[in-house]
């Protein structure tokens, strides 16, 4: 988005990008955000002067969607790195980030910068069929990247994850008429549209919706599952054989297998690599396509991409990213590039999104985040991940009553990279829960996942977290589980 033409042989609204008072009213508008923003420094209670207003606000909140929210969380606007301010006046620790969107937090210098600059154009949205330069030039700066350990050669720019697990879906459909079945994986979760939450393995996700959409599901790995069997070959060995058995009953009915290399929703549940490989390999032989979905792992493990982390590149023939991106795509290799007319829509983004996504891929290539090479855990994400388990190891140490062993639950602390968790209370869903409302009392907001076990987890801002802030954030995370356990 920078233009070095002269202003004979500009475009006006090239012109407009170049304009120096332009540039300088957003240095002006970016600098008063992080006065204001500076304000912000520590965890602190609602205003009690704005507690009046606060409801009123949540209520109407609640009366345009028909239910109360999760959390009684409005934002003002306003917040600094990893704190966000409510409308009451409240500050938190954000280890959410919008379920992953804001990786940089919140009032970043160059992102509101970014979107400042996106206000020039003329229009807010971006269609398909006729765009500016700026969604291209987002898709190409997320294929330099990906283009470095795959094969992936094309995107299809479009506005939200859900749509591009759609497009991807189209295009396995496509290349492998007229096969109609997808494999995926237990405990998936792919996305709200009628046909992801067929996929998605959540029967509440999918209540009331007819089922046309034909998923057999695999085992995901789990390592109480692998001890029980006798090891990790012969838990791969067994996955190999239900997958041959899918094929052998609906035989060349297969289009694809949607493969979360980590998992997301399903309990931030990290795999080994020769399981992965294994079954992509069996893929292959099969002539199934490889779908890896990272709209939610993206830039979080210690890796961009999480096949970079697992050094499966050369298997991907479908990608799918989003969340913090802000703008979504669908990659695919060459022989999955389309027919023309497949893949369109009315609106592919913002002029907002993709300024904002193509300055944070930028950053993210640029900040020191990801590991020189695969399990060096020399990059700031890796010791991001160390410190949190650090921290979370001390805690379950000192408060051994709250962390009894959960029945299939993995490693406590677990995750990989800034998808992080842990699981208190033996993973019980209600106490769970309510140590996750506990928590957001005290201060910080964290989610859970998983499908029993559950566990709290967090997805916090890493482009902008400092290692200090971390004994702040268990401080309060320990004070609510601390009223839950009573």
């Amino acid at each position: 988005m920078t233009d070095t033409a002269t202003a004979s042989n500009r475009s006006v609204g090239a012109s407009l990008m170049a304009d120096p008072e332009i540039a300088s009213a957003i240095e002006t508008i970016a600098g008063r955000v992080q006065a204001a923003s500076a304000q912000v420094t520590d965890v602190r209670g609602p205003r009690d002067d704005l507690k009046t207003s606060y409801d009123d606000l949540l209520k109407r909140a609640a009366a345009v969607k028909g239910r109360g929210l999760l959390y009684p969380y409005i934002a003002s606007g306003a917040g600094n790195g990893a704190l966000v301010e409510l409308e009451d006046g409240s500050v938190k620790w954000d280890m959410i980030t919008g379920i992953g969107v804001h990786f940089f937090g919140h009032a970043h210098p160059e992102l509101i910068k970014a979107q400042l600059r996106s206000g020039v154009e003329a229009t807010a949205k971006h269609g398909n069929l006729m765009s500016s330069i700026s969604a291209f030039e987002f898709g190409e700066t997320l294929l330099a990247q990906a283009k470095k350990h795959s094969d992936l050669a094309h995107a299809f720019v479009t506005t939200s994850g859900a749509v591009a697990n759609e497009s991807a879906l189209k295009v396995c459909y496509q290349k492998h008429a007229p096969a109609s079945r997808v494999l995926a994986f237990k405990h998936c979760f792919m996305g709200r549209t009628v046909t992801m939450a067929q996929i998605g393995d959540s029967a509440a996700g999918r209540e009331g919706i007819p089922l046309t959409t034909q998923v057999d599901y695999m085992p995901f790995w789990n390592d109480e599952a692998v001890e029980k069997v006798g090891g990790a070959k012969h838990f791969i060995d067994h996955a190999l054989w239900r997958l041959d058995q899918y094929v052998e009953r609906y035989p060349k009915q297969h289009a694809c297998f949607i493969f979360e290399l980590v998992q997301g929703e399903g309990g931030f549940n990290v795999p080994p690599r020769d399981f992965l490989k294994a079954l992509m390999e069996r893929c292959r032989d099969h002539g199934i396509a490889i779908w890896d979905d990272e709209i939610q792992s993206f830039g979080r493990l210690p890796r961009m991409f999480a096949y970079e982390h697992f050094e499966l590149g050369e298997y991907v023939d479908v990608f799918c990213v989003g969340k913090m991106t802000q703008a979504c795509a669908t990659l695919y290799t060459e022989r999955y590039n389309p027919k023309g007319g497949l893949l369109s829509g009315t609106f592919t983004g913002s002029s907002e999104d993709f300024y904002a996504g193509t300055k944070i891929l930028q950053m993210l290539s640029e900040g020191g985040y990801y590991d020189s090479t695969p399990g060096a855990g020399d990059g700031l994400i890796a010791k991001h991940h160390a410190k949190f388990t650090e921290l979370a190891k001390a805690m379950i140490e000192r408060h051994p009553e709250w962390f009894p062993t959960a029945p299939f639950g993995g490693p406590n602390p677990g995750g990989l990279g800034g998808m992080m968790r842990f699981t208190p209370f033996g993973g019980e869903k209600d106490k769970v829960g309510k140590a996750a409302k506990a928590i957001y009392d005290e201060g910080a907001v964290m989610f859970f996942c998983g499908h029993g076990p559950y566990h709290l987890r967090m997805l916090p801002p890493l482009g902008v977290m400092k290692m200090e802030d971390w004994p702040r954030v268990f401080e309060v995370v320990e004070r609510g589980l601390a009223k839950v356990a009573g």
